[in-house]
């Protein structure tokens, strides 16, 4: 059956009024687009090494209102009257309409999720799937739906490849910024005994915990702790040191502010696998690593990012 998104574009100095007309027009709610003050808000929400170019193409000048109407609603009856109370309260409008197939709508991200090869031995592959790995691939099952990252970004995909060559069996990991989970995830599978994921977001770290018990990692091989290392010195002293590996893809800021604890953390010899970084901001994250002591090793790109292996020194 199809639904019908109605779509109003005004000036975004008339958002607000516009989102009160067409909530009038739609019990079931409206979704507005409107990206006028996401540079401003950045500090707040996300680091703006993280935001996808496409967001940060859109429009500030004007937002889109979406009125998603059921099959069997009249969208010419209600478009008639949206656009009768904008011209009346001289709002400045543009509409469009499309056709949304119901069953479409709630599996059609399931499109663009498929098996996929992020490391010379690790595939990240959604449960619906029915794959056969190759012999020595290992098979990370992550739902897009449950995640906060899916193993596609190059800063992901960038990290496994190190991991790949520094975990060790029965070496314990770190994963500061665990997100979906998967950096533990993958350690485990390459061997690692025992995987610790912090995150400041506890819904993070309730789907992180989801996605290690899909993949039959559990306490106490698998820890989710939630809240902020640099700042809640009851986590620090939980999350605990002497670990071999510790892997951190979130942005140049929080390692540059993480680095002088990494070497407290790790045991000699161990590894610091950071990612997340923004190629004009890889030297002042070089310089953090070395300040506080760590060697590095090795610095892959891909596409604008970089993740880098630093080593506690022997």
């Amino acid at each position: 059956m199809d639904w019908t998104d109605l779509q109003i574009i005004v000036p975004t100095r008339c958002t607000d009024a516009a989102a009160d007309i067409a909530q009038m027009a739609s019990p079931g709610g409206i979704q507005i687009e409107d990206y006028s003050d996401m540079l401003e808000m950045v500090p707040e929400i996300a680091h703006i090494d993280l935001i996808d170019e496409t967001l940060l193409a859109q429009s500030r000048e004007s937002s889109i209102i979406h009125i998603y109407l059921p099959p069997e609603a009249n969208p010419a009856e209600t478009l008639d009257y949206l656009t009768g109370q904008l011209k009346a309260s001289d709002i400045p409008h543009a509409v469009a309409s499309s056709a949304v197939r119901e069953e479409e709508w709630a599996t059609a991200w399931k499109n663009y999720y498929h098996p996929t090869r992020i490391g010379r031995r690790l595939t990240v592959c959604p449960t619906w799937e029915d794959y056969t790995p190759d012999r020595e691939e290992l098979v990370i099952r992550l739902d897009p739906g449950m995640a906060f990252g899916t193993g596609t970004h190059h800063t992901t995909r960038l990290c496994c490849r190190i991991l790949e060559d520094v975990v060790r069996p029965g070496d314990r990991v770190l994963d500061m910024g665990t997100g979906s989970g998967i950096l533990s995830i993958a350690a485990l599978m390459l061997g690692a005994q025992q995987a610790v994921g912090v995150d400041i977001d506890p819904v993070a770290v309730r789907t992180a915990g989801e996605n290690a018990a899909l993949n039959g990692y559990q306490e106490p091989v698998f820890t989710a702790l939630a809240g902020d290392l640099v700042g809640d010195p009851a986590l620090s002293q939980k999350v605990g040191n002497g670990y071999d590996v510790i892997a951190a893809n979130i942005v140049a800021d929080i390692i540059i502010a993480l680095a002088p604890a990494f070497p407290q953390r790790l045991k000699k010899g161990g590894h610091v696998v950071a990612s997340g970084v923004i190629l004009p901001r890889k030297a002042e994250v070089l310089a953090a690593l070395e300040k506080a002591g760590l060697a590095v090793l090795r610095v892959e790109e891909q596409e604008g990012w970089c993740a880098i292996d630093a080593q506690l020194p022997l």
